[in-house]
């Protein structure tokens, strides 16, 4: 096969994924939709839709840059409208490039959504949610992926995917943001967690099946390329094996804590395991992903227990502790897990070094994204304010910030 052919495969081959991760807000918007109230539905919908929108424009005129370009290494450079050819080094045509990272950033911004849902003011979201695609997301995004400081330590931090770039930081903002709103109404009465049912599991399992299609996106989209197919290969196992046995985990974990199988925890047992293995799912064996994926089906169960009675913070969906908690955990999974040569993680013979770089990645990037995130709440909070009134959260906000409402 000549080069412009092989070329034109790989360009092919990061669209046509790079269509699949986009595909995962319409998974991240109905799982959002199905765990929370009718009321609220347009609402959920609509910023779903402006996340994309919003960060698709300020990705590209500069989030790319300041991702991508040269600058040091904490931060890449001011390069407006993604005119700098940033896919030659992978191999790609710079849009081409430009776009599958794109689909990542508002993937980052759109996790945020789910944990502040039912109470927040529409235009500090939307306020929010550019800073993220335009500032936050790129800036820790260079350290690893746009040749920075992590990326460059004598054991380099492994994030293959996006466990800690995409999903930890925006399980981070959305702590946060979640602590600065404060919960809904009616969630702790006498200082005890009450369930506010979501209105239609149907539809949050809907999105949960989108989003495990749209993660073979992903996770396989992330090779840049198909001059490896065994190794693409293996990441379509990985990935599918990890969220299955993650699934499997929590079906259990509920059913033995529970005395019932709790089918709406068992969904986010599912994402537990995809945003898991996505930091090393191009290093660890597949039973190695089985092993990952079940770990955090378990441990998603109680990261949301701690989080709703312990700490209340009142996440409707589970977001912090799905991509928050769970991505940080995946990613260390990588220092003991890992069987790649060059990568060696402890239960193959690697010294505790990989596990060091992963633990200073985690820690890194979370402590930014919280920093960040706290700054930029506060001041929203004390300017154009976070949360609706009482009256409008008690109505819903698809009547009061919208006037239109999803069901009729």
């Amino acid at each position: 096969m000549d080069t412009s052919t092989f070329s034109a495969l790989n360009t092919l081959w990061v669209l046509i994924t790079a269509v699949l991760v986009f595909f995962m807000q319409t998974g991240f918007a109905l799982v959002e939709t199905g765990f929370t109230r009718t009321k609220n539905t347009t609402n959920i919908l609509f910023k779903n839709l402006m996340d994309f929108s919003i960060g698709s424009v300020v990705f590209w005129i500069i989030g790319y840059g300041l991702m991508y370009g040269g600058g040091n290494g904490f931060i890449g450079e001011i390069e407006w409208f993604s005119k700098i050819d940033h896919g030659a080094s992978v191999g790609l045509p710079n849009m081409a490039f430009f776009f599958f990272q794109l689909v990542f950033a508002a993937t980052a911004a759109t996790i945020v959504s789910g944990a502040m849902a039912e109470r927040t003011k529409f235009k500090a979201y939307l306020i929010f949610s550019l800073v993220i695609s335009a500032v936050i997301y790129p800036i820790s995004g260079h350290w690893v992926w746009g040749g920075g400081w992590l990326s460059t330590m004598e054991t380099p931090f492994h994030d293959f995917a996006g466990s800690t770039v995409v999903h930890s930081v925006g399980g981070w903002i959305a702590l946060i943001g979640a602590a600065f709103l404060g919960p809904r109404r009616g969630k702790y009465k006498n200082g005890k967690a009450m369930a506010i049912p979501g209105h239609s599991l149907t539809l949050a399992a809907l999105g949960v099946f989108i989003l495990w299609v749209g993660w073979f996106g992903f996770n396989p989209g992330s090779t840049l390329g198909l001059s490896n197919p065994s190794l693409v290969a293996s990441i379509f196992v990985t990935t599918n094996g990890a969220a299955a046995a993650g699934g499997i985990a929590t079906l259990a974990t509920t059913w033995i804590r529970y005395g019932k199988p709790t089918f709406s925890m068992t969904l986010n047992g599912v994402l537990a395991g995809l945003v898991a293995i996505t930091a090393g799912c191009d290093v660890v064996t597949p039973g190695g992903a089985i092993i990952i994926g079940f770990m955090a089906g378990v441990l998603v169960v109680f990261s949301v227990e701690f989080f709703d009675k312990i700490v209340k913070i009142d996440d409707p969906v589970g977001a912090i502790s799905v991509h928050g908690v769970c991505g940080a955990f995946g990613t260390l999974m990588v220092g003991i897990f890992s069987n790649n040569p060059d990568l060696l993680g402890i239960l193959y013979g690697g010294n505790a070094q990989v596990l060091i770089s992963q633990l200073i990645g985690v820690a890194t990037v979370g402590g930014w994204a919280i920093l960040c995130a706290t700054i930029l709440f506060f001041l929203l909070k004390h300017t154009v304010g976070i949360r609706v009134t009482a009256k409008e959260e008690e109505i819903g906000l698809d009547f009061f910030e919208h006037g239109e409402k999803a069901y009729n």
